[in-house]
């Protein structure tokens, strides 16, 4: 009887190309499982075609509303961003996929699980240790890393020869991944940093020159660092997302062309649409500012990039992201209020915030007479501090 494998599949080019080497070249009965985390696709002929190309049968999880609210809600109370740029779209949605993946193959009782991440790339890792965390008794196939298919190229060759119908096509090379979060492009044109990408590419985004010539104002809710409405109308967390995306994309909002430092070691250039996602850290921020205790925001500050870097690196399941998760979690509990924005050709600019809880105490701020602030304090505080640097200026002299 042959081994059962449970295959994280797209219908792409790539998990095409690996359902049918899986069940001819390696000799698995596969079942194939497609995620639906808001990638927009009609995905009701996926289950067809990989029956087509060989699999026992196709499952499709709706997992919208938890990559919503369990991951990436998580990730912005914590304000994660990697390397200041990317806002880690992809990153976020692979301990999910790999966790649904995970609980089909004990469903089915399979012994392994495969997934289309390349041996370059960061994606092979996030998923594995994702397996790793959860069952490590499943034999993980990683098929870019066993066999003889070289390139893309190689993969379209593949792909004709067996009657394959795949997607990509030689003359439009690079990469895409989309989710509910955002959208990247890599690969082709892209591989080399110098080369601008074709407007054509984008699919959230309009340019911001194209953009309306009116701006869009908005006004963003928020309890316990999570958005919960858009100008005063509740919407769950999928729909928040979904909503702004939509608002995000027509103002030109949440381009991003990064080159980042990928898990194996190499540098790569990545496009990104984050519309949605660049809208909300903003509000955050702004809605952050006025709520959090100034040395608690330190110290988030502090930690963030760390615990961005463990969700790039494929930690989401390890003791060290949950552990942070709590303390940026408790730190998020102040931030209720509603950030009022304006969205134009591109840019988010915030236009006010205002708290129940605010700590921004406006007769200590103000400049003008009468606030309850003492301005002769200031001549000690300023005295302590300087009295290290005039003791090494003696030294010196």
């Amino acid at each position: 009887m042959a081994e059962k494998v449970v295959l994280a599949y797209s219908g792409g080019l790539d998990t095409s190309v690996i359902l049918k080497w899986l069940k001819e070249e390696r000799g698995y009965d596969v079942v194939a499982f497609a995620a639906d985390i808001g990638q927009k696709e009609e995905l009701g002929g996926v289950p067809a075609k990989a029956k087509r190309t060989g699999a026992l049968k196709c499952l499709i999880s709706d997992l919208r509303e938890e990559f919503a609210k369990d991951f990436i809600f998580p990730m912005l109370r914590a304000g994660a961003i990697y390397e200041e740029r990317y806002l880690l779209g992809t990153s976020i949605a692979r301990p999910l996929i790999a966790k649904e993946q995970v609980r089909i193959a004990l469903a089915e009782k399979a012994d392994a699980v495969a997934h289309g991440a390349t041996g370059k790339g960061n994606d092979q890792v996030r998923f594995e240790l994702t397996y790793a965390a959860l069952a490590p008794h499943l034999k993980v196939v990683a098929p870019w890393r066993e066999w003889n298919l070289a390139s893309r190229t190689e993969l379209l060759a593949y792909a004709k020869k067996h009657g394959i119908p795949v997607p990509v096509t030689a003359s439009k090379p690079y990469s895409s991944d989309r989710n509910l979060f955002h959208i990247s492009y890599e690969g082709g044109v892209l591989e080399n940093p110098w080369n601008p990408y074709k407007e054509d590419m984008f699919l959230l985004t309009v340019s911001p020159e194209k953009a309306p010539n009116k701006p869009t104002y908005i006004e963003i809710g928020f309890k316990n660092g999570n958005p919960v409405s858009i100008d005063g109308v509740k919407y769950t967390p999928y729909q928040i997302i979904d909503k702004l995306n939509a608002i995000g994309g027509k103002n030109g909002i949440g381009r991003a062309d990064v080159v980042e430092n990928r898990v194996t070691g190499m540098k790569s250039r990545g496009v990104y649409e984050t519309p949605g996602g660049t809208i909300l850290h903003e509000a955050r921020v702004a809605l952050t500012a006025i709520t959090q205790d100034a040395e608690i925001g330190a110290i988030r500050r502090e930690l963030m990039p760390r615990y961005a870097r463990m969700i790039y690196f494929g930690f989401w399941f390890s003791p060290e992201r949950e552990m942070l998760q709590r303390l940026f979690d408790d730190a998020a509990s102040v931030v209720n209020g509603e950030v009022r924005l304006k969205l134009y050709k591109g840019n988010v600019t915030v236009m006010g915030r205002k708290s129940r809880n605010s700590l921004y105490a406006e007769k200590v701020a103000t400049f003008e007479a009468g606030g309850t602030y003492q301005h002769s304090d200031a001549t000690g505080f300023i005295r302590l501090n300087a009295l290290r640097l005039k003791i090494r200026n003696a030294i010196r002299k």
